[in-house]
């Protein structure tokens, strides 16, 4: 079990993107060590915000440098140094890229991305957290087909997803292991996104058993009314944006735009904010958010996008008959619908239309609907194209490749009660021999 200040939980995150793991950790009130990102664009954002930030200071090591790393390099590197930390740090968390994952991908086992996990294993290894945390798409946990239709084989002759394979070895490394799927909506989000998550605790003899997930699970409630918001609905998308809208408003020269000729509206914070806006912009002040650049619709794209709303169904991807109509091929076009959570936000910008705005949303749009609140700042460029796509991590890619801050804040909230939990047990472990020898010697 991991010594250190009482109700202090220390954390590494890997596969770490702009910070939405930590953000929401670090609001929970416990204290990163270091993160792993291996884009440099994505590392600048988490730096800017939690590592160096203003509000979140990372313990960052002094053998470790503040730059994009891959996994794979940190091991190479520093497997002496990250030895050395085993016992001083909680929680290992990450998302492994899902390309290799995800429904709507080939599903590949051959995937070089699907490795990625494998050296995330090798760093619990080293580090031996009392807990991990894994966070995917929710096709993580599904049989997995190859190009040949052949399913990856953990085990002779058995057949598994590729969670099942990360699970059988934690449990081999001294892990209880405990999974399932969860709607991001359920913590507040104002999203239906549903993700796989697998929550770990190391296995310590006489100490009870608890299911992290279910546990998890139980706390839905009480972390919504906690934060003002609705228990017993979802959190809308108008709830959620409808300050960001920017009919009626003077368009501005966008402040923050690498390239210019952008507009942006002028944000001045409403009077009456919805539970999530004010939940959004506590701690930003009288600041206006930044990433709120619009995109630069040509005339034709606009009336495309008015004829869209026009006959979709609002909240559902376009049908067939849908598309036709307007005259696309594009299968995941949604327009938003306002009453509802929105769905998943993607690294796509052009998935999805504003509810009553014949555009696509702006970064910022996308980081409310994602639960980053209004001080955290987006760096870098806002899009990219053609083959920089698979190299680079733009503003839109962070934001839709990020686990939303609210989740990670509960999960965060949990860990910690159970780990207070867990060193009081302990020390009442590390009593009981005295307490046993003096028994003894009366008989």
């Amino acid at each position: 079990m991991q010594q250190g200040q009482k109700n202090k939980l220390r954390f590494c995150d890997v596969f770490a993107g702009c910070g939405g793991l930590s953000l929401g950790l670090a609001k929970a009130g416990c204290t990163g060590l270091f993160a792993v990102e291996k884009s440099p664009l994505a590392f600048d954002t988490l730096r800017h915000n939690l590592v160096d930030g203003k509000k979140y200071k990372f313990d960052w090591p002094s053998w470790l440098s503040k730059n994009a790393t891959t996994c794979e390099e940190l091991i190479e590197k520093h497997s002496d140094e990250l030895g050395k930390l085993a016992g001083t740090v909680d929680l290992i968390v990450g998302g492994p890229p899902c390309q290799g994952f995800s429904l709507a991908g080939k599903r590949d086992p051959a995937d070089p991305r699907n490795k990625m996990t494998e050296q995330y294993l090798s760093l619990v290894g080293l580090m031996k957290p009392q807990f991990i945390v894994i966070e995917n798409v929710s096709g993580f946990d599904m049989e997995f087909h190859g190009k040949e239709g052949a399913l990856l084989k953990v085990k002779e002759a058995e057949k598994h997803s590729y969670a099942a394979h990360v699970s059988e070895r934690l449990k081999e490394m001294g892990y209880r292991v405990y999974s399932g799927i969860v709607n991001c909506a359920d913590f507040g989000v104002p999203q239906r996104r549903h993700r796989f998550l697998m929550i770990c605790e190391r296995d310590m003899p006489n100490i009870p058993e608890i299911d992290l997930f279910k546990d998890l699970q139980g706390r839905r409630k009480a972390f919504r009314e906690k934060r003002g918001l609705p228990t017993k609905r979802y959190v809308g998308v108008r709830s959620a944006i409808s300050d960001l809208e920017t009919l009626g408003k003077s368009l501005v020269t966008s402040c923050d735009s690498p390239t210019r000729g952008f507009k942006e509206a002028e944000y001045k914070q409403p009077r009456n904010l919805t539970a999530f806006q004010a939940l959004m912009r506590k701690d930003a002040g009288d600041a206006a958010p930044n990433s709120r650049r619009l995109a630069n619709h040509k005339a034709t794209t606009i009336k495309y996008f008015a004829k869209v709303q026009a006959v979709c169904r609002p909240g559902l991807s376009l049908s067939v008959k849908e598309r036709k109509k307007v005259g696309t091929k594009k299968h995941s076009t949604t327009v938003l619908n306002p009453k509802i959570p929105a769905p998943t936000i993607t690294t796509l910008p052009d998935d999805i239309i504003h509810y009553c705005e014949p555009r696509i949303l702006t970064v910022r749009e996308n980081a409310r609907i994602q639960s980053f609140p209004d001080w955290f700042e987006f760096l870098g460029k806002y899009t990219t194209g053609g083959k920089q796509r698979k190299q680079e991590c733009p503003r839109y890619t962070q934001v839709g490749n990020a686990v939303p801050p609210l989740l990670s804040e509960a999960i965060g909230e949990m860990l910690l009660e159970r780990l207070s939990v867990l060193r009081t047990l302990q020390n009442r472990g590390e009593e009981s021999p005295q307490t046993t020898t003096a028994g003894q010697s009366c008989k």
